[in-house]
């Protein structure tokens, strides 16, 4: 299930930048249901959501029943689509410039592109009474220009998560905190005959994340903001990011056959670490779900470390990089649809959820509800973070999204330089 949040935040980028979203025009719903059955006093809210596995699967058809029991005469219309039929589908009805009343969203540069095209429904007056209770860091991938257009239901960050074992046998006696700390980290396990790194180099994503915290450490948060308004990458926190990128690079840390590697296959990085075949990987909170499906799964041996501070860097060590999963309202969704909404992201229902094991808290407060070690970690902290930067691929315009994957993944090959790196990102997002 957490894999496919993911892999749905580049599928859905992909889709919604071919289908033209910024180009439509109007809004509503999918059918005639939401408006044409107000005046008999019946409504039906169309919900378009990724939960079609366990346990949220039954979890939400149970709540949705609930729903309908306290609010005769509103029938919510739960419609769970796998990951990649959901985003054809959504572009497809976003295109005719339509949206179903309530459906999955992951904030961001799509978001704002379905704001832009007159899509999706405010929330900054309705939901006043309750966006409050949402931790900021879970809020800001649906906010624009002080305006909320979503609300989460899930939130994670990326970390390192790593094999205590191999750092035990390497002599790395504790989780290095810093830039300098984790290459020297590096060079112990290469020396003790261990992988330290496992990437799948080509799904191209996981290797952002390098960068993007990287420049996250280095220039700071508020410069990847301003870079993005003024479609400038080329500043020297930029380019230093892609120099200490290659400083790692340059230590050949990653398993054979990096390059042609996926994430979730048999042989991809999941596994690799898995199965004890590399130490470390980069991920999101997801990884120890995806370990046991593709791999042996490391038990009490599997631990979590945030990305090291660099020496020098303008940016926080409690700075964190993620994402995670939301809802948006079409702009033409009925006063019911907020209620459900209301509803299903109220701290009953939604500590419940986290209890699943499914998600991660994004209310205040509720990170006992965690019970895994390692998520617990990961939820706390999230909930101590000083600032949080969406997935770039996702916080981006699509177009300059990509190309962050795509350069990056040229740096990491060796077949571009982190001054080319950062002029290709500009070039995308000047274009854009």
């Amino acid at each position: 299930m957490a894999l496919g949040r993911r892999k749905a935040v580049t599928l859905a980028v992909a889709a919604l930048l071919i289908g033209g979203v910024a180009g439509c025009g109007g809004g509503g719903g999918t059918g005639d249901a939401a408006s044409g059955s107000a005046s008999s006093g019946k409504v039906t809210v169309e919900w378009w959501n990724i939960s079609t596995s366990e346990p949220l699967k039954s979890f939400w058809v149970q709540k949705v029943k609930e729903f309908e029991s306290a609010h005769p005469g509103v029938t919510i219309k739960n419609v769970p689509i796998e990951n990649e039929a959901f985003k054809a589908k959504l572009s497809t009805v976003t295109q005719s410039g339509k949206t179903p009343d309530i459906y999955t969203t992951w904030g961001g540069g799509v978001l704002k592109q379905q704001i832009d095209a007159g899509l999706v429904k405010e929330l900054t007056t309705d939901a006043a009474s309750w966006l409050g209770d949402f931790t900021p860091a879970a809020m800001q991938a649906y906010q624009f220009d002080g305006k909320s257009y979503g609300v989460p239901y899930d939130i994670g960050m990326v970390g390192f998560w790593y094999n205590k074992a191999l750092f035990t046998k390497a002599g790395v006696t504790t989780p290095p905190a810093t830039w300098t700390e984790f290459l020297d980290a590096v060079k112990k396990l290469k020396a003790a005959g261990v992988t330290p790194i496992a990437l799948a180099g080509k799904e191209k994503w996981p290797g952002h994340y390098y960068w993007a915290y990287l420049a996250m450490r280095i220039a700071g948060l508020d410069a990847l903001k301003q870079a993005a308004a003024d479609h400038d990458f080329t500043k020297p926190g930029f380019v230093a990011a892609g120099t200490r990128l290659k400083e790692l690079t340059d230590l050949q840390p990653f398993q054979k056959g990096f390059l042609g590697a996926g994430y979730s296959t048999p042989d991809g990085q999941a596994a690799t670490v898995s199965n004890g075949k590399a130490a470390m990987e980069l991920m999101g909170q997801w990884a120890p779900v995806v370990h046991k499906d593709a791999g042996k799964g490391l038990g009490d041996d599997l631990g979590f470390f945030g990305f090291p501070a660099v020496e020098g860097g303008a940016g926080s060590a409690t700075d964190v990089f993620g994402g995670g999963g939301g809802w948006a309202l079409g702009v033409n969704a009925p006063p019911a649809a907020t209620e459900f909404l209301k509803f299903i992201s109220s701290a009953q229902v939604h500590r419940a959820a986290v209890e699943t094991g499914a998600l991660l808290p994004v209310l205040k407060g509720e990170e006992d509800a965690v019970k895994d070690p390692n998520l617990s970690v990961v939820a706390k902290a999230l909930a101590g973070a000083t600032g949080f930067q969406l997935y770039l691929d996702q916080a981006y315009p699509p177009a300059v999204g990509q190309e962050v994957n795509d350069s990056v993944a040229a740096l990491i090959a060796g077949s571009k330089s982190p001054e080319q790196v950062a002029q290709a990102i500009t070039d995308t997002a000047e274009s854009e």
